[in-house]
């Protein structure tokens, strides 16, 4: 049983990764890499506050 929901947690990572990429890919042809590196950055950043958890409250 463990072996199958690590497989599926493999399969749903690998499915962000690749929309991740897809929208890296659509970011820089629209705004160029300077831009989305930043934005990924700044994503990685509210992540990293708190901001991605759903119980978070803003100051």
């Amino acid at each position: 049983m463990q072996e199958e929901q690590r497989r599926t947690e493999d399969a749903s990572k690998d499915a962000f990764f690749e929309r991740i990429a897809k929208l890296s890919e659509e970011m820089v042809a629209a705004h160029g890499k300077d831009f989305s590196m930043g934005a990924l950055v700044l994503g990685a950043r509210w992540i990293a506050e708190g901001r991605g958890d759903p119980g978070h409250k803003a100051n």
